[in-house]
């Protein structure tokens, strides 16, 4: 049994008087930022030949499968997924399928990196059936309550004209509100609360170590965690507030950057391939560098080891 192992076995049995801390290698970083971009990008691909179901006035659509980046983020680290989640939509649907709004696509990405880093840092336990059913709500309501927000916002100012949907009051507020209920029962309890009740405890313990990580224990700190603080309220409130700035952008006909040549609708679904195809290519590389990392820190530990009155071997 390795030490790792041990250290690990102590810290479940710990009682309670200074849970350790660990932190994360660049590599374990870079590789959980890729493939957060990768599953993430490609549950939006798949989520492109989803047929939307519309009963009456009421479109049930699923705007993304929440349990996928909430999986991630409740096993490895919140910041870290939370960055790379929302890159990997801006990628590999946008950009690649020629649907880039430019500096627009800001607003969506500070949105849901609120939502995936509050919700991941809110889950301590991967096995608390509450805190996972918690946090999949929360992923949605940070997100949608900010988008409905920035929607309402550009109805009052006036830099948007409502649009109301027959059989239905000419209300923003209420057909605001009544989107939210939606996104609340498709992505939020369906793809987010079913899903990821059964999927995090069973991945949990399982999946960590083949990052090289430890898994998540509960009441030890967790690494790339949202920080409780006042600083930390702040940075969130200025970057809702940033994400209200870019919404506008798309309002007043400024999005600087903006491409799109719609290729879904010129070539088909047959081009998701091409977002496939990158999204693997990306996932592959990534693999390994880590790959290529993990041993050369391998070998550096073991000549450490053999060599520990080399200050330039323990310090590398």
């Amino acid at each position: 049994m390795s030490t790792n192992y041990q250290r690990a076995g102590q810290l479940r049995v710990n009682d309670g008087h200074g849970l350790g801390r660990y932190d994360l290698t660049t590599p374990q970083k870079l590789m959980i930022f890729v493939l957060s971009m990768a599953l993430f990008g490609l549950s939006n691909i798949i989520l492109e030949i989803v047929p939307d179901v519309s009963i009456g006035p009421f479109d049930f659509s699923v705007a993304y499968f929440v349990f996928v980046p909430l999986t991630m983020a409740a096993l490895f680290a919140p910041f870290w997924v939370a960055l790379g989640a929302p890159l990997g939509e801006i990628i590999f649907t946008d950009l690649l399928m020629g649907d880039f709004s430019g500096l627009a696509e800001v607003e969506g990405f500070l949105q849901m990196f609120l939502a995936i880093y509050v919700a991941g840092s809110f889950i301590r336990n991967p096995q608390s059936r509450w805190q996972i059913t918690v946090g999949a709500l929360l992923v949605v309501v940070i997100d949608k309550f900010l988008s409905a927000a920035v929607d309402l916002s550009k109805v009052w100012i006036g830099v948007e004209d409502p649009e109301y949907v027959d059989g239905l009051p000419e209300s923003m507020l209420f057909l605001e509100g009544i989107g939210f209920g939606i996104d609340i029962l498709m992505s939020g309890i369906l793809f987010g609360v079913i899903p990821a009740l059964w999927l995090i405890p069973a991945l949990h313990g399982r999946i960590e170590p083949l990052m090289g990580m430890r898994p998540r224990v509960p009441g030890e700190p967790i690494p790339g965690q949202a920080p409780l603080s006042p600083t930390f309220l702040i940075a969130a409130v200025v970057l809702s507030i940033a994400s209200f700035f870019f919404a506008f952008l798309e309002a007043w006909d400024l999005n600087l950057g903006e491409w799109e040549p719609e290729f879904l609708e010129r070539y088909g679904m047959n081009f998701l391939w091409v977002s496939v195809l990158a999204l693997v290519g990306a996932l592959i590389l990534a693999i390994v560098l880590f790959r290529v990392a993990q041993q050369k820190d391998v070998r550096n530990t073991r000549e450490a080891v053999d060599n520990p009155a080399d200050p330039e071997l323990v310090n590398r």
